[in-house]
C-alpha cells in the first residue's frame, strides 16, 4: 500500500469511525457510493481533511471536472491516483 493510500485510508477511518471501517477492506477499486456508502457530507468533511494534508492539491477542480455518473462510482483509487500526480507534478515544477 502506498504511503498516500494509507493516509487516505486513516482519514476515511476518522470519518467514518473504527466500528464502520476495517483498513484491510479498503482498496484502491473501493468505491465512494457502493463500498463505503459514504454520505455526501461525509465526503464533504473527508475532502476537507485530505485538503488540510495535501494543501497543494486541487481537489474542487478535479471533482469539478467529473460528470454525475463519474462521481458516483469515484473509488479510493481515484483519490489517490489524483494526489499522486498532482504530488508529482510539483516535484517536477
Amino acid at each position: 500500500m502506498s504511503d498516500v493510500m494509507a493516509e487516505v485510508v486513516r482519514l476515511l477511518t476518522e470519518v467514518v469511525g473504527d466500528d464502520l471501517l476495517l483498513e484491510g477492506e479498503v482498496g484502491p477499486e473501493t468505491t465512494f457510493g457502493d463500498g463505503l456508502a459514504l454520505e455526501s457530507i461525509e465526503f464533504v468533511a473527508l475532502v476537507d481533511r485530505l485538503r488540510e494534508r495535501y494543501g497543494g492539491v486541487d481537489f474542487p477542480s478535479f471533482v469539478a471536472a467529473l460528470d454525475v455518473d463519474r462521481i458516483v462510482n469515484l473509488t479510493v483509487g481515484d483519490i489517490v491516483d489524483h494526489i499522486e500526480a498532482e504530488l508529482r507534478e510539483d516535484v517536477h515544477a
